[in-house]
């Protein structure tokens, strides 16, 4: 656009019109000629351009942009000293290649205002103190004097005194004071001009200004946005979480009330078959079912028992490992199975296995007593165990087993046996009016 003059199409006198004009967005003539001069930078020092990543990095290296072969060498100390620069860093190492001068600050003196040949005002201009607070308020003067100043006039009064009075004080509409400060032509033109520019940066940095708030409020509004995003993302979260919740109270709750259904209707079928019970009399119930099942039963294990083992003869000729509780287990098993069934053969079997009267008492007290032998077995055993073992030990925990003292005595082995007669002689021989050994 600039190099080939695009700009005279559209109707603009110069490149810097066509900036202030069209590309007001992006920082008007000012910004764009910033980027351009970053463009000239990157563009002369070659391959390491890329290490320039935006133009106020660019901006310390464009007075040596004339320069390539120092430009470079600046770049370089620049990445020597940091692999990342910085605008600091570019800054630096542009001095050490061609150290910059400090600017020497000129002195600004005011332009001398040539003198001015007329008078300010007409000489025996006739002006009244108007300001209330004067010591001459309301009397009149003359002025005959030019003003040392612009803002001042020396007044001569009727009584000869000569007072300096500010114009602001003084009331002569026919007096042209000047309320400000003249200027020759040429300064007037170089003050439009500069307040001209200071309008044009002042319409700039507003418009900068606009720009960077419309942005700000743009990030603000966007994160605003992502951050009701991800609240309502949470909040869905959740919602999705508790109905999961509450559909699975509700499969627990439709689960119960199914239960509670079912409950309802075994109770209503217990109340009726309650009431089949008490309006129809027992002796009806003899061909029921169950009845007839159990004398099936009965009969089939009967029929069982008769054609598998002759129980008598077993308890004649008991197993030849582990006899004794093997008979007990069997002799209670038929016991309960002769209270079950009522059967008097099973009965006599039992009363035969176990040793007792064929009574259900009996072997009722009887099974109850071999209940205790394999604890007896084992607490008789752990006397025995200890070394040194003796008969008093020994009898303190025998006389809690004195009714089975027969079935825990064959249960021993014959190591143990040997022990206890062994500890019985050595005790007979101490003291022979100590009770005897079970064997005795």
């Amino acid at each position: 656009m600039r190099e080939q003059q695009l700009y005279l199409q559209a109707g603009y006198k110069n490149f810097e019109e066509y900036c202030q004009r069209e590309l007001y967005a992006w920082g008007e003539y000012r910004r764009i000629n910033q980027l351009l001069g970053a463009k000239k930078v990157i563009d002369a020092v070659g391959e390491l351009g890329g290490h320039i990543k935006n133009e106020r990095q660019a901006r310390p290296l464009l007075r040596l942009v004339k320069q390539p072969d120092k430009l470079k060498q600046a770049v370089a100390i620049a990445l020597e000293e940091n692999p990342s620069p910085g605008e600091s860093d570019f800054a630096a190492a542009a001095n050490i290649v061609v150290p910059q001068l400090p600017r020497k600050k000129q002195s600004i003196q005011e332009p001398m205002v040539p003198k001015i040949q007329e008078p300010v005002v007409p000489q025996k201009a006739i002006v009244t103190v108007s300001q209330q607070s004067h010591p001459r308020y309301g009397e009149e003067g003359t002025i005959k004097a030019d003003a040392p100043n612009h803002w001042q006039q020396i007044v001569t009064f009727a009584d000869g005194e000569r007072l300096l009075i500010n114009n602001a004080d003084l009331d002569a509409a026919s007096v042209p004071f000047p309320r400000e400060r003249t200027y020759p032509a040429e300064y007037t033109e170089a003050i439009a001009a500069l307040k001209e520019q200071h309008q044009q940066e002042l319409e700039r940095l507003q418009q900068e200004l606009r720009i960077g708030l419309q942005s700000e409020a743009t990030a603000r509004a966007e994160e605003q946005v992502s951050e009701q995003i991800s609240s309502l993302q949470n909040l869905y979260r959740q919602q999705k979480e508790q109905n999961i919740q509450l559909q699975l109270r509700l499969d627990d709750m439709e689960s119960l009330r199914q239960l509670e259904i079912e409950n309802q209707q075994l109770r209503q079928r217990i109340q009726d078959l309650e009431r089949a019970v008490e309006e129809r009399p027992s002796q009806q119930w003899g061909n029921t079912m169950i009845q007839q099942a159990t004398k099936a039963l009965n009969k089939q294990v009967k029929l069982a028992l008769e054609k598998t083992i002759d129980l008598r003869s077993l308890a004649q000729e008991p197993p030849k490992e582990n006899a004794q509780e093997c008979l007990r287990l069997m002799g209670m098993a038929l016991k309960n199975l002769a209270s079950a069934m009522n059967n008097t053969q099973a009965l006599e079997a039992a009363a035969i296995i176990l040793g007792s009267e064929p009574t259900p008492s009996a072997i009722a007290y009887r099974a109850e007593q071999l209940q205790m032998l394999p604890q007896a077995v084992s607490d008789i055993r752990a006397v025995l165990a200890k070394p040194g073992c003796s008969w008093q030990e020994f009898w303190d925990v025998a006389q809690e087993y004195e009714v089975i003292k027969q079935d825990y005595w064959a249960e021993l082995t014959n190591q143990e046996t040997e022990l206890i007669i062994a500890t019985s002689n050595t005790r007979m021989r101490r003291s022979p009016q100590l009770p005897a050994t079970p064997t005795s």
